[in-house]
């Protein structure tokens, strides 16, 4: 019992000591060169050019010719999803995917909202644009940039991006409109890919603070998760007096004796402040912390030291990639799937929107390109980039979806975020949030914006 308590107030001084230091600092704003061959000499183009979605006859035979050629290994008898993906449900995706799912329909639908292009940084910047239709008398829109992950893309947007818009129209309050920049990270989708190795989040971060300030913004809101939560936390980190709050769904902490405290069990875990709900959440932890990680982590490993191996097989075969990235949807969305026999892949998802966003990935030929950030970002180590000792120091907030990969508690987001002013236990949900539930993401990032607003 002494010991105990022994431990709990030298954690308790050792986490006092970690979490007082509250030194402002910002990631420098510099510069940077991604595109094939030197830096030219003559100014960089900065228009802002249209951009359309489009496919051809020739494009849509070939990927209909490598479908046909696909060779199925029978799963194991009761694998499920336990062994991957279960290559019995997968023939049916590839089924529905050769002879239903329509391309060309889903283009237009890609194009319902403006694209644009820009050249930043020596790369072609795709990204989508959309204002509100209708506002307030005498209102103006807040600008909001949302940014993806992998194996995300913009098109994860597609169903939020009309409750931030016009959220009066689908039954929210319209006390916030937004106006919605999504990018497209570089090496994903329509955005170019780096030519030169290093291009990091720190390097899509000032590409994405210039894009927004291209456009003529210069104080804005960021959101995003998995990718786009680093990448929007270094944005907060380089310029923070440009950005009026930061929304996550993902917590960027690496740097952090919290972390530890769960190893010590559920009582520290009460005395060190834990909610209920934090400790539902976390306990037991190693099946839902450590199992959980190592089981999902393997893809991880792969694109973190060598992505163009892995890579090379998925650019040549559409069921491949499909089969690699659908996956992640699996278990990402609701760890208990991976017990279906289906996955659980059509309880959230229609497997139009999951082959459409698969499918800007085979048009495109950006499986490899997309890897590689892990690389770029994980390839030296974790706990070596100087963002990752920084806090940040912007409103921020913070939804906590219950079938996210890790739980991060709130005593664990402060420390990297002192001023999170929103923290919200979400009802439902996992990893892909704005494709899952777009309607509770929304309604989170309104709650948000108002707290942020009254600072």
């Amino acid at each position: 019992m002494w010991l105990e308590l022994l431990l709990a107030s030298v954690l308790g001084l050792v986490i006092y000591w970690f979490v007082s230091r509250d030194k402002e600092e910002t990631l420098p704003l510099e510069d940077g060169w991604w595109g094939p061959g030197s830096k030219p000499s003559a100014r960089e183009d900065e228009s802002i050019r249209p951009f359309k979605v489009e496919t051809s006859d020739e494009e849509i035979k070939d990927f209909h010719q490598r479908i046909d050629g696909f060779r199925a290994s029978p799963p194991l008898e009761g694998s499920r999803f336990h062994y991957g993906f279960n290559s019995n449900y997968l023939k049916k995706v590839v089924s529905y995917w050769r002879n239903e799912f329509d391309w060309r329909k889903q283009v237009e639908i890609l194009n319902q909202y403006p694209h644009f292009k820009t050249k930043i940084e020596g790369l072609d910047i795709h990204f989508i644009h959309v204002k509100p239709p209708q506002l307030p008398s005498g209102r103006t829109p807040k600008p909001l940039m949302m940014v993806h992950g992998w194996p995300g893309s913009f098109y994860e947007f597609y169903k939020i991006i009309p409750l931030l818009t016009d959220p009066k129209t689908h039954g929210l309050s319209d006390e916030h409109v937004f106006e919605v920049i999504c990018p497209s990270i570089p090496g994903y989708g329509y955005s170019e890919a780096s030519s030169k190795k290093g291009f990091d989040s720190v390097a899509a971060a000032r590409i994405f603070y210039k894009l927004m300030s291209r456009l003529g913004f210069q104080k804005f809101y960021l959101q995003g998760g998995d990718w786009g939560s680093l990448i929007c936390t270094n944005m907060a980190q380089m310029v923070p007096d440009h950005v009026k709050g930061l929304h996550l769904t993902v917590a960027c902490i690496t740097r952090s004796i919290y972390t530890l405290t769960p190893l010590l069990g559920q009582r520290f875990g009460r005395l060190l402040g834990y909610t209920e709900r934090d400790i539902e959440l976390l306990y037991p932890f190693k099946e839902k912390v450590i199992y959980n990680i190592i089981r999902e982590s393997g893809y991880l490993h792969i694109q973190a030291t060598k992505p163009d191996t892995v890579g090379c097989a998925l650019n040549d075969s559409p069921v491949g990639l499909a089969a690699y990235m659908l996956e992640r949807l699996t278990s990402w969305t609701k760890s208990e799937y991976r017990d279906l026999e289906d996955g659980g892949l059509q309880r959230k998802y229609s497997l139009e929107d999951l082959l459409t966003n698969i499918t800007i990935y085979w048009t495109t030929g950006t499986i490899v390109s997309s890897q590689r950030f892990y690389k770029e970002n994980m390839g030296q180590g974790i706990m070596v980039h100087r963002h990752e000792g920084m806090k940040v120091f912007v409103p921020t907030g913070l939804s906590a979806f219950p079938s996210e990969l890790l739980h991060a508690p709130e005593k664990w987001v402060k420390v990297k975020y002192p001023k999170l002013i929103s923290y919200s236990y979400m009802e439902r949900g996992g990893h892909f949030a704005a494709f899952e539930e777009p309607k509770l993401l929304a309604q989170d990032i309104q709650k948000f914006v108002s707290l942020a607003e009254r600072q």
